[in-house]
């Protein structure tokens, strides 16, 4: 029998279109890999930043909180001890060393009103420091006399806002209230 010159006769394959496939499978399997990696990290990266905003959010709640409440004390109810949260202007002398509060080991925040959002719940706290009397205006200490109200109880509050491993924010502000 022969053969006639329009049949083909089956050559022996190489595997060669295996090869090229499993090398496009692996490019793209590592593609994949890479992409769903920077996924994940932006992920991650959204909800720090949702963190920081609300411990932020927060932290201003607690400090304004904590200016409301320095507006209604008297200097005299302020203490060495912080007792409530309220204490007196920190002390800087030669044979002690300046410590800023909000870096003790136990700070002595006050604890303020609660922020939630969804599962979230963080109760910030805030501490007052009497910082002494101030011009509330500029100058006005200059003048002879005195005028009246223009010297007024300077107050430095501190808030901090953190949860157990999320972002931690603590915000700082000046305040002077009309004796």
């Amino acid at each position: 029998m022969t053969q006639s010159p329009n049949s083909r006769v089956p050559h022996r394959q190489q595997g060669v279109a295996l090869l090229v496939v499993l090398m496009l499978l692996l490019i793209m399997t590592l593609l994949g890999l890479a992409s769903l990696r920077g996924s994940i990290m932006e992920e991650r990266m959204s909800a720090n930043l949702f963190d920081r905003g609300l411990m932020f959010q927060a932290a201003e709640a607690a400090l304004r909180q904590g200016e409301d409440f320095a507006g209604t004390t008297k200097p005299s109810q302020y203490t060495a001890a912080c007792t409530g949260g309220l204490c007196t202007a920190p002390v800087t002398t030669a044979d002690v060393t300046f410590v800023n509060r909000w870096l003790l080991a136990n700070p002595p925040y006050k604890a303020a009103s609660t922020v939630t959002s969804g599962s979230l719940s963080v109760t910030p706290g805030y501490f007052i420091e009497y910082m002494g009397s101030a011009p509330n205006w500029p100058g006005c200490d200059r003048e002879n006399p005195i005028q009246a109200g223009c010297l007024g109880p300077r107050y430095r509050v501190t808030a901090r806002a953190t949860a157990p491993g999320r972002s931690q924010v603590i915000l700082q502000s000046s305040f002077t209230s009309p004796e």
